[in-house]
């Protein structure tokens, strides 16, 4: 284990910056943690909730001046706790972890749901500017798009294609009902992805139908973020370890768990469906 993953997996206090509600059900924290503001995009980081409990989250912003963004959707206990805090209370971090999206030159394709448009929005501001990434992004309804107005404003308007469940934006469709039609009539470079893993299994799908290459950011159940305990284990991989972002290639060896399954808290194999 190098001294940078050591280093890493201490954990350290610091205080709540700042809490942005961006929908019903989803908030941004900024925090303070020189380690994490060092974090590349597709990393994630573990966050402790004193009394409560540890969580893995996606970084959604890293800055030079040390400050680190996370977007937490309240779906359990240790979301509702981290909910209910305000700014100044105190919290651990440990990270980063992981590896990391490939910064590509050349046209590429940005596919997101949910809470992983954020992961996607920080890869996006550190893209090559030639780049002008092609963005969709997907969600039940106009209410959790989340940030939308930061998106319109990083890309050109006819590079960003929202699709919502219900119709309330954009047109109502999946996100992955857009991204057949662009890539259908257009050839990029590399797909990006995150979000709901089903949504990703179909962008996996897309990809090999017309031969793009594929990077997707996978979520899993994680307790020790170093490889250890084993809850993130997808096919032969340990999404902590090996990923959590993934290839084409290796999502395509791991495609018996990808988008079908995966472990509970007593390592158990629970469907996706």
């Amino acid at each position: 284990m190098s001294v940078y993953r050591t280093e890493s997996n201490q954990l350290r206090t610091t205080q709540i910056l700042s809490i942005k509600t961006e929908s019903s059900t989803v908030k941004t924290f900024t925090f303070e943690d020189k380690r994490c503001a060092k974090a590349k995009p597709g990393q994630f980081l573990m966050l402790w909730i004193p009394g409560v409990d540890e969580i893995p989250l996606s970084i959604a912003s890293a800055k030079k001046d040390g400050k680190v963004s996370v977007a937490v959707r309240k779906v359990g206990e240790a979301t509702a706790a981290l909910h209910r805090m305000k700014t100044g209370d105190t919290i651990g971090v440990r990270g980063p972890f992981g590896n990391s999206f490939t910064i590509k030159k050349g046209k590429v394709l940005i596919v997101g749901g949910g809470t992983g448009i954020a992961p996607l929005l920080f890869l996006a501001k550190k893209l090559p500017k030639t780049s002008k990434p092609t963005f969709i992004i997907g969600a039940k309804t106009k209410e959790e798009l989340l940030y939308i107005d930061e998106l319109e404003k990083l890309c050109e308007n006819e590079k960003l294609v929202a699709a919502t469940e219900d119709g309330s934006h954009g047109t109502k469709c999946l996100a992955t009902a857009p991204l057949n039609s662009l890539l259908e009539g257009e050839k990029f470079d590399l797909i990006y992805t995150c979000g709901p893993e089903l949504m990703m299994l179909k962008v996996l799908d897309l990809a090999e139908k017309y031969d793009v290459a594929l990077e997707a950011s996978l979520e899993r159940l994680m307790r020790c973020a170093i490889g250890l305990c084993g809850s993130c284990i997808i096919g032969k991989y340990r999404v902590c370890r090996d990923g959590p972002v993934f290839t084409k290639q290796q999502l395509r060896e791991a495609k018996a768990d990808f988008g079908t399954a995966k472990r509970d808290f007593d390592g158990r194999k629970i469907s996706l469906g």
